[in-house]
């Protein structure tokens, strides 16, 4: 260490003296330092441009390169060609349906490319051609959109994975066990991304966002690809559910509520997936235990509250109601889990924190004693 210090104020030195022998004779020495910083921050800040635009095009190769060989895998097994055959009709017409209509802001030529790719995926799956993934020639198009080309692939990986047997595709991915770490990256990215909207989630809304959370959803409800997904994505998935409850709490802005509407639906658009809906329901719990032993103690003290916050907690409502309503409806209680902590704090409080706060905040205890109803629906359901 003593020996790294030297060098280190050794080097600092030299560097001090250089800069001082060379500085112009119009300029301080401190004026010519802080001069070649600010050259030196410009230059590195265009080579990080550079590397994030390579970055994107080696992974939207990355992609191409894992749909070619999954396509030529299910073709090589006959499984695909067979799909296709029984689906030839109205393969071509439904894939551009879909693919036109995924929300994607894009600029008109990127959406020219998008719907001719679309148009001819089926047509484009055979031994010697694979379906070409949208690729940004243009360094400013992937700035623009860096999303983009991250939902195209995942809405394309599903759409294969619809027309083949999923024991193939989960063969293939696990044949392709490098490769498949490309689904993965790409969902890493989409969520990075999604997370840095919905921080600050502004009108107008962009279908493009809710249709991203679907994409997400669909990919970790399947059973072949979540686990490839949730590997590396857990704690991403966390922070971004996480990142949505606080989009609707934290929000106080007078004009806020229809953006929270659309918060609020891509929370559940998220909890349709049977995975995470367990640890949304528990998120959702937590806050809304943690906020009647607020208002508790605020109406003991008869003491002032954050309107806002207040409002916004019906939305947090909203969700749960969603949530347990399609649960009980798929006839999947068990999975709610009622050896969860907040579900179990939830009940054992209900009836006592409905009459203490039943005059003071009417409104809070009806939405209450309502999910309280749903709650004990499921376990009900659950020891039939």
């Amino acid at each position: 260490m003593d020996v790294q210090k030297w060098y280190l104020r050794t080097s600092k030195l030299a560097l001090a003296l250089a800069i001082i022998r060379s500085k112009p004779a119009d300029k301080s020495s401190r004026e010519y330092t802080e001069h070649l910083a600010m050259l030196l921050s410009e230059e590195e800040s265009k080579w990080r441009s550079k590397v994030e635009v390579l970055e994107a095009e080696v992974m939207q190769l990355r992609q191409k390169l894992l749909v070619g060989r999954l396509c030529s895998a299910s073709l090589k097994s006959g499984n695909l060609s067979s799909q296709l055959e029984a689906q030839e009709p109205k393969s071509s017409e439904s894939t551009l349906t879909s693919m036109e209509d995924s929300g994607c802001d894009l600029s008109n030529e990127q959406r020219t490319e998008s719907s001719d790719l679309s148009q001819h995926f089926v047509e484009s799956c055979t031994p010697t051609h694979f379906p070409p993934l949208p690729l940004v020639k243009r360094p400013c198009a992937i700035l623009q959109n860096p999303l983009s080309s991250h939902m195209q692939f995942l809405q394309y990986l599903l759409e294969l994975k619809n027309l083949t047997e999923s024991g193939h595709l989960k063969r293939d991915l696990t044949h392709f066990e490098k490769d498949s770490s490309t689904v993965s990256d790409s969902v890493f990215q989409l969520l990075d991304g999604l997370i840095t909207f919905y921080r600050n989630p502004k009108l107008p809304f962009s279908r493009f966002w809710t249709e991203a959370v679907g994409t997400l959803a669909s990919l970790i409800s399947d059973c072949n690809l979540s686990s490839h997904i949730l590997k590396k994505c857990s704690k991403k998935l966390e922070e971004f559910e996480k990142t949505l409850l606080h989009a609707i709490l934290g929000n106080n802005h007078i004009n806020r509520f229809q953006v929270q509407r659309y918060v609020s639906q891509s929370l559940v658009t998220l909890g349709s997936c049977r995975l995470l809906r367990k640890s949304i329901i528990s998120l959702l719990l937590s806050e809304v235990n943690g906020f009647a032993d607020d208002l508790g103690a605020i109406n003991q003290e008869q003491a002032s509250y954050d309107v806002s916050r207040y409002e916004n907690i019906f939305y947090l409502f909203w969700v749960l109601e969603q949530l347990l309503q399609k649960e009980t409806k798929e006839g999947n209680t068990s999975s709610i889990g009622h050896d969860d902590q907040e579900i179990k704090k939830f009940l054992q409080k209900h009836d006592e924190t409905i009459f203490q706060l039943s005059d003071a905040f009417p409104l809070f205890t009806i939405y209450l004693w309502r999910v309280g109803i749903l709650l004990n629906s499921a376990q009900i359901e659950s020891l039939k």
